[in-house]
């Protein structure tokens, strides 16, 4: 039986409730996708930070690295939208009006302002899974989601956003 939607801010942990997580002692990293060259993939260009931050918070828990025979395999996911919200300057009109006896004229002329302005914006999508290597099933997935600008530190946005997912795994760090 899974348990699902824990939160920390927009942290969503789900995870095995019956998975006895203390009993993963060793772990490793399958490759984003099913190929070695998707690491050379534009969308992965942060993926050694991702690993890097993920792989402190695993050692912490007492877990090490195993690529040959592990308790368990984790990955991650990456997902980057771009959004664009449009505005409008306020227009600023200068208007001229004539009346007489019996009639009225008057014109209204644009002067300033009325110009589009396009902002973007990417929402992002981090996500680690962890599969349990003996039973071959998902125990654990951590997400997280964040709206941000590529001027950003994308580096420390995700060590820091690791550091919440992983505040969520089952087990405490050890020290």
């Amino acid at each position: 039986m899974m348990q699902s939607a824990l939160q920390a801010q927009s942290v969503k942990v789900d995870y095995d409730t019956k998975t006895d997580f203390k009993k993963f002692k060793t772990y490793a990293w399958l490759a984003p996708g099913d190929s070695v060259l998707n690491r050379y993939r534009k969308d992965k260009l942060y993926s050694g930070s991702i690993t890097y931050a993920a792989n402190q918070e695993l050692t912490s828990r007492g877990l090490k690295m195993d690529t040959l025979k592990p308790d368990a395999i984790f990955l991650f996911f990456t997902s980057v939208e771009e959004i664009t919200t449009y505005s409008q300057t306020p227009m600023l009109s200068i208007g001229v009006g004539v009346y007489g006896p019996g009639y009225y004229v008057a014109g209204m002329a644009p002067v300033a302002g009325g110009n589009i302005i396009a902002t973007t914006k990417q929402d992002g999508v981090l996500m680690y899974a962890m599969y349990d290597t003996q039973t071959r099933k998902q125990v654990w997935t951590g997400t997280i989601n964040k709206t941000f600008q590529f001027t950003d530190d994308v580096q420390k946005l995700v060590m820091d956003y690791t550091e919440k997912i992983f505040k969520k795994y089952p087990t405490k760090k050890s020290r």
